[in-house]
């Protein structure tokens, strides 16, 4: 088959590969559709450790089932694959469990290819009116909407009377401003310092857009819930900052992991400080039913190209050359 293989820093090589072997459970997906996540980006750039060339990337994927019980099936991938036997599995935090694995990190290979294997307990499928494009968005939003669930459980006042701020305009980020939208927020400003990404949250009609560098739009000791879908020492100076007494900080990014966190101020006025990591199944159907039902827009806010200039989509979004939240790769063009 044909894949997009990450072989050293800032080269991803478009060849052929051994097609996976699918295992006692698991399900052969024909992939359609493939998006490009923030952290395929950092292990491109070399910044992962997690993840070694050679390696498949890529986990953001739809597709088709061949073979098996679901022959046939129009699927979306949750890409995390959890024991199911643990405490956390069986307590419905199936995302934090002690041996989860993901496509696109060893040994798993990931989903830039024709073809990958994945247990069939981690396919949701499709109603007939999502289209499989669309449905590669599912694993970004899922990211997004568990952020964003976990932010209405902690704040002290409902969703619909908070004001919100996200920092990031990416496919997280910008799904975020959708998934508190769809849960009832109705002020929402979008922090993101690339001018075609302003623009194209801007069209979505659901969040402020604004350059957090030259812009004072967000006053400090302002907002009540703030998703953090960069988690850089900056934006989390800008978190720290912007909450107003007793507000909810939740982070998503992994940008990097030092500096910039305000703790005395988390302390002195009981700010509610969160990790947020994935997503679990409940998450990923959620957000498959709010997608097939238009609560979360048009999803016109990516771009397509095939899997073969896979390398040319790395470079522009490193160097910023696309205003699209999100580039999708499609292995059979």
């Amino acid at each position: 088959m044909k894949a997009l293989v990450y072989t050293q820093p800032s080269e991803v090589v478009y060849r052929e590969e051994s097609e996976p072997v699918p295992g006692r459970g698991d399900a052969m997906v024909q992939v359609s559709a493939v998006g490009i996540c923030g952290s395929d980006v950092h292990a491109f750039l070399g910044h992962d450790e997690r993840r070694v060339a050679p390696l498949i990337l890529g986990h953001e994927a739809s597709g088709v089932v061949i073979g098996g019980a679901l022959d046939g099936e129009r699927v979306v991938i949750n890409p995390l694959v959890t024991c199911g036997e643990c405490e956390d599995c069986l307590s419905g935090r199936s995302n934090i469990c002690g041996s989860r694995e993901i496509i696109s990190m060893a040994p798993r290979q990931g989903a830039f290819a024709e073809f990958v294997s994945i247990p069939e307990r981690n396919l949701v499928t499709l109603p007939a009116e999502l289209d499989l494009t669309h449905a590669a968005l599912a694993e970004p939003i899922a990211t997004a909407w568990h952020a964003v669930a976990k932010a209405a459980a902690l704040a002290n006042r409902p969703l619909d009377a908070a004001e919100a701020l996200v920092f990031g305009g990416g496919a997280v980020g910008l799904s975020a401003a959708l998934s508190l939208r769809a849960q009832g927020c109705r002020e929402i400003f979008l922090a993101e310092t690339n001018a075609a990404r302003r623009e194209t949250a801007s069209k979505a009609s659901i969040c402020t857009p604004f350059d957090p560098i030259n812009e004072s739009v967000v006053g400090d000791n302002s907002i009540d819930v703030v998703i953090d879908c960069v988690g850089g020492r900056v934006t989390r100076v800008g978190s720290s900052s912007a909450i107003r007494p007793g507000g909810v900080i939740v982070h998503v990014g992994l940008l990097d992991r030092t500096d910039g966190l305000d703790v005395r101020k988390l302390t002195l006025q009981e700010v509610m400080f969160c990790g947020s990591y994935t997503y679990t199944m409940e998450d990923f159907r959620a957000v498959v039913s709010a997608m097939s039902a238009g609560e979360l827009g048009n999803l016109d806010w990516y771009e397509e190209r095939a899997l073969a200039d896979g390398s040319n989509a790395f470079s522009d979004l490193v160097d910023g050359r696309t205003g699209a939240a999100k580039i999708i790769l499609r292995p059979n063009e």
